[in-house]
């Protein structure tokens, strides 16, 4: 059972997949909004805004805090850095891989 501290990162990487949900990310950088703020930005339903919002909060992307009638999102970073940690891991991998190719290529070359 996924605890509201755990990150699933199928969950997270699909909610980045969209290029929407990567724009909706960007605007709450700045601030939180609520669905009509966010909405409001976009040349889409208010319906499909809060699609889009769902997919993020379940990646634990966003939060959602009811405020009266509406509901304010905000940006949670914490599972951004669980994916910037998941890609360092191929960041290093590969470094590791460039590193002894440049030296077997130095090692091996031979300027004349």
């Amino acid at each position: 059972m996924q605890t509201h501290q755990t990150i699933n990162p199928q969950s997270t990487f699909r909610a980045l997949a969209d290029p929407t949900r990567r724009d909706i990310l960007l605007l709450l950088r700045a601030k939180d909004l609520s669905i009509a703020e966010v909405a409001g930005n976009f040349d889409m339903t208010r319906a499909a805004v809060k699609k889009h919002l769902r997919v993020l909060e379940e990646g634990r992307l966003i939060s959602v805090t009811p405020q009266g009638r509406e509901r304010i999102n905000h940006l949670e970073p914490a599972a951004l850095k669980a994916v910037s940690d998941w890609v360092s891991f191929f960041d290093e991998f590969w470094d590791a891989r460039l590193t002894a190719l440049s030296s077997a290529i130095a090692k091996d070359w031979n300027p004349e």
